[in-house]
């Protein structure tokens, strides 16, 4: 145990982030460096507790407590160690994961929990400075070639686990750069592109070959891959989006919020030389969805120069602390303001979006939208909401992002062409990650669902140990047991 007292001596210290007022003026992550005895003192704050929820909070079962401990005695390198057992890929979680590690640690049931993620953060830069971040050749080839479809995080995931078992690993992107997700869905001043670039170059000299511009089963037949091949692993995504289907929908001004956010992270990486088409400076804006995703959306509209940015949510306003539907370990449904909200906007919470208004070019002009009342139907035996008479109004605005959340993977190309069935959600339906093809596996969102980049990056890890135990018989990759208290 680090420090048996540590977690009395110091109180929870999150990063310090740069004032609104620069970090409006670019895209860069928005926080700024961590003074050294800041972690240490951090990492002290663990309580090497008896039965450390931690590990079933993470959906890794990172080993927090020991890496807390190497932190603490100041020994970066076993804390690395011991990171990079359960996590390939902890320059991403580090940044960008909702910790639900921290949601379930023990001190966090009368105090304010460990930073765990910052300190995971800190472990893998302190790696990367001091070199330990190497390419692996393992040497030992099974022989065995697999296709890894999608370069998001759990077809990274995937990838770098089946190297790491001595296969050769070709992973195939629609884009014209790897990284799926990571890099065209999340902004930069949440996770900077040259974050992604330092571990695709890693993975790349380590002897994984990435193909872009392959949209198998469009400009890419899937049946020459299925040849080529002895196992496919399908890591697409969910990229349906929950669509509006409301009158005035085809306004000019209504978008997707990954539309947006995909146009905004190319334009960046482009050197912001020639405009996106999706561009609002000067337009008023309104986010569709309270999650993540819409927060992105008011982040990027911000940076643009929107002259105003208000985000719509259908459910009502959580409260500030957990109730008993919410205990500890669980994940707790509170309300939970991100940095994008801090830097400017009108949040609403029960509206209902009635439609969109337009004016005679088709040009949006306006969203008219309902307040709601929830309450417990016990008919139903599931809360319900009605209209609050007389709430009626309509918002003006240029510019509307739908950010209702992802329904199912794109059905059109591998699924249809390999024959892939689905669930009843329209996910790919699976049996330990195994499609109906006993050669063709499926891991992250294409599996699951629209979930969180630590999920992916767990289901990729599986599904390789999946497919190295068809392959091979038996598999000596690290598997882990996730508990139902996660996400």
């Amino acid at each position: 145990m680090s420090d048996p007292k540590g977690f009395q001596k110091y109180q929870r210290a999150v990063l310090s982030a740069r004032s609104v007022a620069e970090r409006l003026q670019d895209y860069k992550e928005i926080y700024q460096p961590t003074a050294p005895d800041m972690i240490k003192n951090q990492s002290a704050r663990c309580m090497d507790c008896g039965v450390p929820f931690c590990h079933s909070g993470c959906p890794l079962g990172n080993l927090i407590p020991d890496f807390n401990d190497a932190v603490y005695r100041e020994d970066w390198q076993e804390a690395f160690q011991i990171l990079s057992e359960t996590n390939n890929f902890p320059e991403f979680t580090g940044r960008i994961c909702p910790a639900p590690c921290e949601a379930s640690c023990v001190l966090g049931i009368n105090n304010q929990p460990v930073t765990i993620e910052n300190i995971e953060k800190q472990i893998i830069e302190h790696a990367f400075a001091q070199g330990w971040v190497m390419a692996n050749n393992y040497r030992v080839e099974s022989g065995k070639h697999i296709a890894v479809i999608g370069s998001g995080p759990a077809g990274l995931a995937a990838a770098a686990q089946l190297h790491k078992a001595g296969h050769r690993v070709t992973v195939y992107e629609r884009n014209e750069k790897a990284g799926g997700l990571l890099r065209y869905g999340i902004p930069d001043f949440k996770l900077e592109k040259w974050v992604v670039d330092r571990r695709i170059k890693v993975m790349e000299e380590s002897g994984i070959t990435f193909v872009c511009n392959a949209d198998v089963g469009h400009n890419m037949d899937i049946k020459e891959i299925e040849a080529k091949h002895d196992a496919i692993v399908l890591c697409g995504g969910s990229t349906i989006p929950r669509d509006l289907n409301i009158e005035g929908r085809e306004a000019v001004g209504v978008h997707f919020a990954m539309d947006f956010l995909e146009k905004s992270n190319k334009y960046i990486d482009a050197g912001m030389e020639t405009l996106p088409d999706i561009f609002v400076q000067g337009k008023n804006v309104i986010v569709i969805g309270g999650g993540d995703t819409g927060a992105d959306c008011v982040g990027t509209s911000n940076r643009q120069g929107a002259a105003s940015v208000t985000q719509i949510e259908l459910l009502s306003k959580p409260g500030t602390s957990r109730t008993d539907k919410d205990p500890w370990p669980l994940w707790p449904m509170t309300l939970r303001t991100s940095s994008s909200h801090e830097e400017g906007c009108q949040r609403e919470w029960s509206i209902q979006t009635k439609r969109f208004i337009k004016n005679e070019t088709g040009q949006l002009t306006g969203l008219e939208i309902v307040e709601i009342a929830w309450a417990f139907d016990t008919e139903k035996e599931r809360y319900d909401f009605t209209e609050v008479a007389g709430s009626q109004r309509i918002i003006p605005c240029e510019i509307v992002f739908i950010a209702a959340g992802f329904l199912h993977p794109q059905k059109e190309g591998i699924i249809d062409q390999l024959g892939i069935e689905l669930d009843n959600r329209g996910n790919v339906a699976t049996q330990n990650y195994q499609t109906n093809l006993p050669h063709v596996f499926a891991a992250g969102d294409m599996r699951r669902g629209q979930s969180l980049v630590v999920w992916a990056i767990s289901e990729g890890r599986e599904a390789a140990r999946a497919i190295d135990k068809y392959l091979m018989g038996v598999s000596k990759l690290e598997g882990k047991v996730v508990s139902d208290l996660v996400m």
